[in-house]
C-alpha cells in the first residue's frame, strides 16, 4: 500500500464531526478547509519546502482526532517538573484541550483577557472568524488547513493599547494518549493591541513512549509600538511527531522576538512566517535543535519584508549526534518599495557524529533597492586541537569534548532572558548532553 494511499485512507478518519455549538461561518470554514486538504494532498519531496522531510511515519499512522475529557496521567504537583515556573498566568492543555483544573490564572491588566480558545468560540466567536475564514487556497500547506478543520481549543491573549503584562503567560501543551494514536490540534491567538507589551512562552511534552502527533498554530498580531517576546520550548515524546507554524504579522514599529529550544519528537517541523508590514518593524529569530539517534528536526523560516525601514535578525544552531537530521531552510524576502530593509540571517551547525547530517539552505531574495542583507552558514565537527589543548591541561577526553559543545550550544541559552526559563533550558540541555552516547545507532 502506497502512501498516497495510506494518507487519504488517515484523512478519512480525521474529518471533522459537526458541531451543533458552532456558528455557521466556522462550520463552514472547517468544512472548506478540510476540503482543500483532500483536494491539494498533504506535501511531497517534490514540494520545495519539504524537500528534505518524509512524512511517510506521519501519514502512515492510523491517527484519530483527540477529544476533550479523555483521561490523563497529569496532575498539577508535576507540572512545574514538566515547565519552568514563571510566576504569571498558565493555561494547561492535555491533548490539545483545556484542562482548568491543572491551570492557574493570575490577575491581568484591566481589559486584557487570557483563557482558552474555546470559551472564546462559545461566547464571542465574532472576535475569531478572521483568523477561521481564510479566503479559498490561503492555507500554506495541508497541515494548516488540517488545524484550521479540527481545532478546537487553545489559547487567546488579548491585550488592549497600552497594557503591559509584567509576568509572561506560559502556554503548555501536554499529550498523553494512553496508548492510543491521536493527532492535536491546538490553535493560539495572540493580539497585541498598541504600545503593549507581553511575553508569551509555549512548552510541548508528552508521555515518553507514547506515538502521537502534535499539528499547531500559534497566531501573533502586533499592532502599532507593540512589544512581544515569545518562547518556545519542545520536548516531545522522541516517539512522537511535532509539526507546527508561527505566524506573525507586524505593524509599525512593533517588535518582536522569539526564541526556540527544540529537542524531542521523532519528526519535528518548526515554520515561522513573518510578515513585516509597516515601517519600523523589528523581529528576532533564535534557535536551537538538537537531533540524536534517528530524530529529524525542520526548521522553514519566511521573513517578508513588505515596508521600509525594517529590522530582522536570525540565528539557528544545530547541534546533531547519532542519526540526527537537521534542516535549516531560512528565506528573507524584500519586497518592492521596502528600501532601508536591515537583514542578517545565520545558521551554525555541529555535528558529533559520522553519521549526523544537516541541510541548509539560507536564501535572500531582494527586490528593492538601498538595503542592507547578508546571509551565511557553516556545519563542522569540534575543534580537536581545543580538544587536545583541554586534555593537555588535565581536562579528561568527554569533559573536554561536553564543555566545547556546551559553549556552542551557551550562545543561545543565554538569549532566554526570563531567568527561571533558562535555568529550565540548562538543565535539559546539560542532561542531553550527557545522555547523549546512550541514545546512538
Amino acid at each position: 500500500m502506497t502512501t498516497a494511499t495510506t494518507a487519504a485512507g488517515g484523512l478519512s478518519r480525521l474529518e471533522p464531526a459537526p458541531n451543533g455549538h458552532h456558528p455557521a461561518w466556522l462550520t463552514e470554514a472547517r468544512r472548506a478547509a478540510f476540503g482543500w486538504v483532500a483536494e491539494h494532498g498533504f506535501p511531497t519531496l517534490k514540494d520545495e519546502d519539504w524537500r528534505y522531510t518524509r512524512l511517510g511515519p506521519i501519514l502512515e499512522a492510523p491517527f484519530e482526532p483527540a477529544v476533550p475529557g479523555m483521561g490523563h496521567r497529569l496532575s498539577s504537583s508535576t507540572i512545574d517538573t514538566l515547565a519552568a515556573d514563571l510566576g504569571g498566568t498558565r493555561l494547561v492543555f492535555v491533548n490539545g484541550h483545556f484542562a482548568p483544573e491543572l491551570s492557574s490564572l493570575t490577575e491581568l491588566p484591566e481589559g486584557a483577557t487570557v483563557t482558552n480558545l474555546a470559551s472564546m468560540l462559545a461566547e464571542e466567536a465574532e472576535r475569531l472568524e478572521l483568523f477561521f475564514s481564510r479566503p479559498f487556497g490561503a492555507h500554506h500547506h495541508a497541515f494548516t488547513a488540517l488545524n484550521a478543520a479540527l481545532a478546537e481549543d487553545g489559547a487567546f491573549v488579548h491585550l488592549p493599547a497600552g497594557t503591559t503584562v509584567d509576568e509572561p503567560i506560559q502556554l503548555v501543551f501536554f499529550s498523553d494518549t494512553a496508548g492510543a494514536s491521536l493527532v492535536s490540534s491546538p490553535r493560539s491567538v495572540v493580539l497585541a493591541g498598541p504600545g503593549s507589551q507581553v511575553a508569551i512562552v509555549e512548552t510541548y511534552v508528552g508521555v515518553p513512549g507514547d506515538v502521537y502527533c502534535t499539528n499547531a498554530v500559534t497566531e501573533v498580531v502586533l499592532e502599532e509600538g507593540a512589544v512581544v517576546e515569545h518562547y518556545k520550548v519542545q520536548d516531545e515524546s522522541e516517539t512522537a511527531f511535532h509539526l507546527a507554524l508561527l505566524d506573525v504579522r507586524q505593524g509599525r514599529g512593533s517588535r518582536f522576538s522569539s526564541r526556540l529550544v527544540a529537542l524531542g519528537a521523532s519528526i519535528a517541523r518548526h515554520e515561522v512566517r513573518v510578515h513585516l508590514g509597516a515601517e519600523g518593524a523589528e523581529v528576532g529569530l533564535d534557535g536551537l535543535y538538537m537531533p540524536r539517534g534517528d530524530q529529524h528536526h525542520d526548521n522553514p523560516i519566511l521573513i517578508e519584508h513588505a515596508a521600509p525601514h525594517c529590522t530582522s535578525r536570525q540565528l539557528y544552531k544545530g547541534v546533531l549526534d547519532g542519526h540526527g537530521h537537521g534542516v535549516f531552510n531560512g528565506r528573507v524576502v524584500v519586497r518592492p518599495g521596502a528600501a532601508g530593509t536591515d537583514a542578517a540571517q545565520t545558521n551554525k551547525n555541529l555535528l558529533l557524529s559520522d553519521h549526523a547530517e544537516v541541510d541548509t539552505r539560507p536564501r535572500l531574495e531582494i527586490l528593492a533597492d538601498d538595503v542592507k542583507c547578508t546571509h551565511g552558514a557553516t556545519v563542522g565537527r569540534l575543534d580537536e586541537d581545543a580538544v587536545f589543548y583541554l586534555r593537555s591541561r588535565g581536562v579528561p577526553h568527554l569533559a573536554a569534548r561536553g564543555l566545547l559543545i556546551y559553549a556552542f550550544v551557551n550562545e543561545m541559552v543565554e538569549r532566554l532572558r526570563l531567568e527561571p526559563l533558562r535555568s529550565r533550558v540548562e538543565k535539559l540541555v546539560a542532561h542531553r548532553l550527557a545522555t547523549g552516547s546512550e541514545v546512538q545507532t
